[in-house]
């Protein structure tokens, strides 16, 4: 079975979407997204597929893989899944990025050994927020805050599960 691992930026609040958006814009959580995802597969749920963008469709190396309830939906470039196990069969990397929405992160979660989290130091409206990283997760890793060429203040936190080796 692959390494599932999750990614995802949220502001204050644990806020990571508004209406189907990400309501802010941090190139550098998008160039850090690029770089970790790239080569593996990345699992969505058809929501943030239909957000993203068409001529990023499907994001670009990497295997798509949406999670959808919908036997009868396709997506050019994507391969279709309708549960959690479904999706791990489907992936043919060894790491599989769980990349949202809210509902998807929450299936994924009890699956997940790593996450990659860009908090920022930012209060933002929202109607999805990110799952809760309770006392089974231990940061092994923090930067330092930085301020990004937008001007929000973020850092990169990696989360490993405390109960594992």
């Amino acid at each position: 079975m692959p390494e599932v691992a999750m990614i995802w930026a949220q502001a204050r609040g644990g806020v990571i979407g508004s209406q189907n958006t990400i309501p802010w814009r941090l190139p550098e959580d998008q160039l850090r997204f690029k770089e970790l995802t790239a080569g593996g597969t990345v699992v969505m749920g058809r929501r943030t597929w239909d957000s993203l963008p068409e001529r990023f469709r499907p994001l670009p190396k990497r295997q798509n893989i949406v999670v959808t309830r919908s036997a009868s939906w396709s997506g050019v470039g994507a391969d279709v899944a309708d549960s959690p196990a479904e999706a791990l069969v489907l992936a043919t990397t060894s790491v599989v990025w769980i990349i949202g929405g809210g509902e998807v992160y929450a299936r994924f979660l009890p699956l997940a050994t790593r996450l990659e989290v860009t908090e920022l130091d930012l209060q933002v409206a929202g109607d999805t927020v990110a799952p809760l990283i309770d006392e089974s997760w231990r940061i092994a890793q923090a930067s330092e805050w930085i301020l990004s060429r937008t001007d929000i203040r973020y850092r990169f936190v990696t989360y490993e599960r405390s109960d594992r080796p």
